[in-house]
C-alpha cells in the first residue's frame, strides 16, 4: 500500500512540474545594484531570468584606436540618452573584429556612474523583449538592451518581435530604453540573387516581388543610427598593436621589434583587425619576459 502511495505522489509531483512549466511566468527583477551589466536567459522550464554579470570586461574609449568617427557617433548618442534627451537605437555593422562590441562595452563603463545599465539578450530570446522592457520601464536607470552578432534566418520569431519594439508597436517607446545591436550583415536577413529579378514575373510567381525585398531591409531601417566599420589598413593595424603592447608594459624598442611578428600573425589569420591585434599582443606578452 505504501509503495502504491509513493508512486502516486511521484507521478502527481511530475504532473505538477509539467503544469507549472506550461503556465506563463512573471519576469522577476534582479538586484539592480549587483552589477552594471545583466544577461537575460530563458530556462528549460520556459521561465526567463535576468541575472547580473559578475565580471564585466574592462574597456575604455581611449583604448579603441582607428575608429574615431564611430566613437564620436555612439558617444554622442549615448550621452544624449543618459542625460534624458532624445536618442536613437543603434545598429553597428561591418567587418568582424573591428571593435563593434568593445565600443558598446566602453560606453557602458563611461556612463555607468551616471546611471547607464546594459542587458544582453540573445537572438533566440528576443521574443521576450517586450516583457523585459515592461519590467524596466519604470526604473530610474537608463538601459541599453544589447544584441550581439545579430542576424536572422527566414521565419525566425525574434525578427518580428524586434521589429515591433523598434517601431510600429501599439505601445509607446520607453524613454529609458534603447536597443544597440551589432551585426556583420547590414540588412540582418539573408539576401539572394533571385530577389534581384524584381520585374520578372512568371505565371506562378509573386505579383509584387519587390515588396518581399523591402520587407527584408525594413528591420535595419528601423534603427535610427547606423554605424559602419571597415577593415583596417596595415598602418592602422600596427597602430592598434602598438597601443595594446604599450598598455601591457612594453617599451618603444620592443614594440618596434614586434611589428614584423604582428604582420605575420595577421597574415596567418587572413585579417587585420582590432581583435587580431589584441590576440597577438596577448600572445607576445605571454612568451616574452618583461624587464
Amino acid at each position: 500500500m505504501n509503495d502504491a502511495l509513493e508512486r502516486f505522489f511521484a507521478r502527481a509531483e511530475l504532473f505538477m512540474d509539467r503544469v507549472e512549466a506550461s503556465l506563463p511566468h512573471t519576469l522577476t527583477a534582479p538586484d539592480w545594484t549587483a552589477s552594471i551589466a545583466f544577461r537575460y536567459r530563458r530556462r528549460s522550464s520556459g521561465q526567463g531570468v535576468i541575472g547580473p554579470v559578475a565580471h564585466v570586461g574592462a574597456m575604455n574609449l581611449e583604448s579603441l584606436r582607428e575608429i574615431d568617427d564611430q566613437k564620436e557617433k555612439i558617444y554622442r548618442n549615448t550621452a544624449q540618452f543618459v542625460r534624458g534627451g532624445t536618442a536613437n537605437n543603434v545598429l553597428l555593422t561591418g567587418a568582424r573584429g573591428t571593435g563593434k562590441s568593445s565600443l558598446i562595452r566602453a560606453c557602458l563603463h563611461t556612463f555607468a556612474p551616471k546611471g547607464l545599465r546594459l542587458i544582453e539578450v540573445d537572438k533566440a530570446d528576443l521574443i521576450d523583449l517586450q516583457d523585459i522592457i515592461e519590467l524596466i520601464a519604470s526604473r530610474p536607470e537608463k538601459f541599453i538592451i544589447f544584441c550581439d552578432d545579430l542576424s536572422f534566418d527566414d521565419g525566425e520569431p525574434g525578427y518580428k518581435a524586434l521589429k515591433s519594439v523598434l517601431d510600429g508597436s501599439v505601445a509607446a517607446s520607453t524613454p529609458n530604453v534603447l536597443i544597440y545591436a551589432t551585426s556583420n550583415r547590414r540588412h540582418l536577413l539573408p539576401e539572394y540573387m533571385s530577389e534581384n529579378n524584381t520585374y520578372k514575373h512568371t505565371e506562378d510567381g509573386e505579383v509584387h516581388p519587390g515588396e518581399g525585398v523591402e520587407e527584408k531591409i525594413s528591420l535595419s531601417e528601423r534603427f535610427g543610427l547606423w554605424i559602419s566599420f571597415y577593415p583596417f589598413s596595415q598602418d592602422e593595424y600596427l597602430s592598434i598593436v602598438d597601443q595594446w603592447l604599450s598598455s601591457l608594459g612594453f617599451g618603444a624598442e620592443q614594440i618596434a621589434a614586434a611589428r614584423s611578428e604582428a604582420l605575420l600573425w595577421a597574415l596567418e589569420r587572413g585579417a587585420r583587425s582590432g581583435r587580431v591585434a589584441y590576440q597577438f599582443a596577448r600572445d607576445f606578452a605571454g612568451r616574452t619576459a618583461l624587464p
